[in-house]
C-alpha cells in the first residue's frame, strides 16, 4: 500500500513560528546576536560614540554669516526676498486696514452674515457674539492684527497646499516625492524652524506669516492629494467617454468630487494657523500671540487668558463655519453673497459717518483682575502645605524624581546600538521593513548629529506625557463613547481646550509647578489630551453595532463587550489616538525649554535668542528625527494598517 504524504501545514509549525510578529522579533534576535558584539567591541560605552558624529558648527555658522553679510545686497535677498517680504507686508497691512476701515459693526456683520449663509441662523448668533466678545474683553486692536496676518497666512497656505496636492493628486512619482517632506513638515514643532526663517527675513511680518505657511500648508496638500485619488472612477470614465480633455476632467470631475476633502483642508488649515499665531510672536507677528507672550514673561495668568480666550473663539467660529461649509446640508438659500456684502458696506459707512468705528472704551470688561485673584488663592493654598495630599510643588518633584529621572536614566543607561534595535522592533512589529529603516535611520541621525544625549532627555520627556495622556485619554474616550450625556458635557470643554494656543498652557502650570520638566510634561499632557480622547470616542462609536448585538445575544457584559469586541474592533483609532498624542506631546514639549524643560527645547530656545544657528538648526534636525521616528512607531502602515481597520 502507497504510503500517503501530507504536507506539513502552518498549523502543525511551532506557535512561536507561526506568529508574524514573533517572527520578526527572531530575525532581529539574529541580526544582534552577530552585530551588538561587533558595535560594542568597536564603540564601547552607552552614549553614541563620538568617532560616528558630524560636526555642522562650522558650515552652519559659515552659513548664518554668509546670510547676515549678504541679506542687504546680494540679488537673491534684493529681487526675491525683498519682493516677497514686502508683497506680505502689504497684503497683511491692507487686510488690517480694511477691517479697521469696516468697524467693529461692520466686521460682526459680515461674520455673522457669512455664517448665517453657509450654516444658518444660530451658528450666525453665536458668530456675532464671538466677534463682540473679542471686544468686551478689551482686544479689539489685537484681534484685528491677528485676523489679518491669519487671512494672508491661511490664503498662501491654502494656494500653496493646493498646488502640492494637484501635484502628488496626478502624479504618483510627484506623491512618492513629496510624501517624505510633508511627513517631516508635518512631525517639524513649529517652534523649531523659526531661527532660519528669522534668518532670512528678520524679525517681523513677513517671518511670522511664512513660518504660518510653513506649518499650516502640509494638511491642505495631502487633503488635496486625498481628494484626488479618491475621486468615483465611474464618474472619471463618464467624463472622459464623452471626449472632456485631461484639463476638463480635472476641473469639471476630480475637483467638485474633492469639495469635501479640500473644504475639511481649509479648517485643518484654519486651525493650525491659529495655533501659529502665538508661537509666531516670538518673531514679531504681534496681535493676540503678542499679548500672550507677554504674559509668560511675567506669569500673568489673567493677561494671557484674556489674550487667549479671542483666540479660542476665532478658533471655534471658523471650525463651525468652514465644517458646516463641507457638510453643505446646511447652508441657507435666504441670503445671497452680494447682499451680505452690500450690509457690511452699508453698516461700515454708517459707523464711519456716527464716529463708531473703534471698540467703545467703556463697554471692556477686565478679568484679568478677576483672574490673577483666583490664581493667587490657588497658588496659595495649593502650592505647598496641602494637608495629607501635599502641594502641587510636592507632586512635581515626585513626579521628576519617581517618573521623569528614572526614564531618563534608564534610556541614557542603554547602549546606543541597543535602542536603535528597540526602535527597530517597535517600528517593524507594527509596521514594515520599511518603516523600521527609516525609524532607526532617524534615531540614528540624532547621533550623528551629536546630540544623543539630550535627544533622550527630550524622549523621556515625551514617553512620561504620552503615558499619563494615553491613560486619561482612554478612559475618559471610553466614557464619552459609553455615554452621550458625557459626551455633550465634554464637547464644548474638548473645544475650548484644543483651540487654547500652547503658550497659554505653560503659564498657570508653571504658577502651580514652577519651572522644571514637570511643568513642561503638564502643560504637554493638557495640550494633547483633547486630541486623544475625540479619537478614541469616536473609534469605539464607530465600531459595527451588528458584532455589539452579536455578543449582547451571547449575554456578553457591558464590560466584555468593550473589552473583547470595542476595543479590539477599534485597534485602529487607538494607534492613531496614540501618534496624534505623541505628535502633539512633543510639539510642546519642546516649547517647554522655556520653563526649564531643558534638552532640545532650551537649545531651539537659546539658538533663537542668541541667533546661533548651529546650536538651534542641530536642535531642531534632532527634533526633526526624533519626531519622525516617534510618528514611525506609533503609525500603523501597510497590512497591518488594513487587518486593523
Amino acid at each position: 500500500m502507497a504510503t500517503l504524504t501530507v504536507p506539513t501545514s502552518r498549523a502543525d509549525k511551532p506557535r512561536v513560528l507561526r506568529s508574524r510578529a514573533a517572527g520578526k522579533l527572531l530575525l532581529l534576535a539574529l541580526v544582534a546576536a552577530v552585530l551588538a558584539p561587533w558595535a560594542a567591541t568597536h564603540w564601547p560605552g552607552a552614549s553614541w560614540p563620538h568617532a560616528l558624529t558630524v560636526d555642522l558648527s562650522k558650515p552652519l555658522a559659515g552659513a548664518s554669516d554668509w546670510v547676515i553679510d549678504n541679506r542687504d545686497s546680494h540679488p537673491l535677498f534684493l529681487y526675491f526676498f525683498g519682493y516677497v517680504s514686502n508683497a506680505v507686508v502689504l497684503s497683511v497691512r491692507a487686510v488690517y486696514l480694511t477691517l479697521l476701515a469696516a468697524g467693529w459693526a461692520g466686521v460682526t456683520v459680515l461674520g455673522a452674515l457669512v455664517a448665517w449663509r453657509v450654516a444658518g441662523v444660530r451658528l450666525a448668533a453665536g458668530t456675532a457674539a464671538a466677534i463682540l466678545a473679542c471686544g468686551v474683553l478689551g482686544m479689539w486692536i489685537p484681534t484685528m492684527q491677528t485676523l489679518a496676518l491669519m487671512v494672508v497666512a491661511v490664503l498662501v497656505s491654502v494656494a500653496v497646499g493646493v498646488l502640492l496636492g494637484l501635484a502628488a493628486g496626478l502624479s504618483d512619482r510627484l506623491d512618492r516625492a513629496l510624501r517624505p517632506v510633508l511627513d517631516t513638515m508635518q512631525v517639524l514643532p513649529a517652534f523649531a524652524y523659526l531661527l532660519p526663517v528669522v534668518l532670512v527675513f528678520g524679525i517681523g511680518v513677513p517671518a511670522a506669516v511664512l513660518a504660518t505657511v510653513v506649518y499650516a500648508a502640509p494638511p491642505m496638500a495631502r487633503l488635496t492629494a486625498l481628494g484626488l485619488r479618491g475621486a468615483d472612477p465611474e464618474v472619471l470614465e463618464a467624463v472622459e467617454s464623452l471626449g472632456a480633455t485631461r484639463r476638463q476632467r480635472l476641473l469639471t470631475a476630480r475637483i467638485p468630487l474633492a469639495r469635501k476633502e479640500l473644504l475639511l483642508g481649509l479648517n485643518q488649515t484654519i486651525m493650525m494657523a491659529l495655533g501659529m499665531a502665538v508661537i509666531a510672536s516670538v518673531i514679531g507677528a504681534g496681535g493676540l500671540g503678542d499679548r500672550v507672550y507677554q504674559a509668560l514673561a511675567s506669569v500673568d495668568v489673567g493677561a494671557a487668558l484674556a489674550a487667549g480666550i479671542p483666540i479660542v473663539l476665532l478658533a471655534v467660529v471658523l471650525d463651525r463655519v468652514t465644517a458646516a461649509a463641507g457638510d453643505g446640508h446646511t447652508r441657507s438659500r435666504t441670503i445671497g453673497w452680494p447682499y451680505a456684502l452690500a450690509v457690511t458696506v452699508a453698516v461700515a459707512l454708517a459707523a464711519r459717518l456716527l464716529g463708531a468705528l473703534d471698540w467703545p472704551a467703556g463697554a471692556t470688561l477686565d478679568i484679568a483682575g478677576p483672574v490673577n485673584t483666583a490664581k493667587d488663592w490657588m497658588v496659595d493654598h495649593l502650592y505647598s502645605g496641602v494637608p495629607v495630599v501635599g502641594g502641587t510643588a510636592e507632586w512635581a518633584a515626585h513626579f521628576t524624581t519617581w517618573v521623569l529621572d528614572p526614564v531618563r536614566s534608564g534610556l541614557q543607561w542603554l547602549p546606543w546600538w541597543s535602542v536603535l534595535l528597540i526602535v527597530a522592533a517597535l517600528a517593524w512589529l507594527i509596521g514594515t521593513w520599511r518603516t523600521a529603516l527609516t525609524a532607526v535611520l532617524a534615531m540614528a541621525a540624532i547621533g550623528v548629529l551629536g546630540v544623543w544625549e539630550p535627544s533622550l532627555d527630550t524622549l523621556s520627556q515625551v514617553l512620561a506625557a504620552v503615558a499619563v495622556t494615553l491613560v486619561l485619554g482612554f478612559a475618559t474616550g471610553i466614557a464619552a463613547a459609553r455615554s452621550d450625556r458625557v459626551e455633550r458635557a465634554l464637547r464644548p470643554v474638548l473645544d475650548v481646550f484644543q483651540t487654547m494656543p500652547q503658550f497659554v498652557y505653560l503659564i498657570p502650570v508653571v504658577a502651580l509647578f514652577g519651572v522644571g520638566r514637570a511643568p513642561a510634561v503638564a502643560a504637554a499632557v493638557v495640550y494633547a489630551l483633547p486630541a486623544v480622547v475625540r479619537i478614541t470616542a469616536q473609534g469605539l462609536r464607530q465600531v459595527d453595532q451588528a458584532a455589539l448585538e452579536s455578543a449582547r445575544s451571547l449575554g456578553a457584559t457591558g464590560r466584555q463587550q468593550l473589552w473583547q469586541v470595542q476595543l479590539p474592533l477599534a485597534r485602529r483609532s487607538l494607534l492613531l489616538a496614540v501618534n496624534q498624542g505623541v505628535v502633539l506631546v512633543l510639539a510642546v514639549v519642546i516649547i517647554g525649554g522655556l520653563v526649564g524643560g531643558g534638552a532640545l527645547g532650551y537649545d531651539v530656545a537659546f539658538g533663537l535668542a542668541q541667533g546661533d544657528l548651529a546650536t538651534g538648526l542641530v536642535a531642531g534636525a534632532a527634533i526633526v528625527c526624533l519626531g519622525l521616528m516617534l510618528d514611525r512607531v506609533t503609525q500603523p502602515t501597510g497590512r497591518r494598517a488594513k487587518k486593523g481597520a
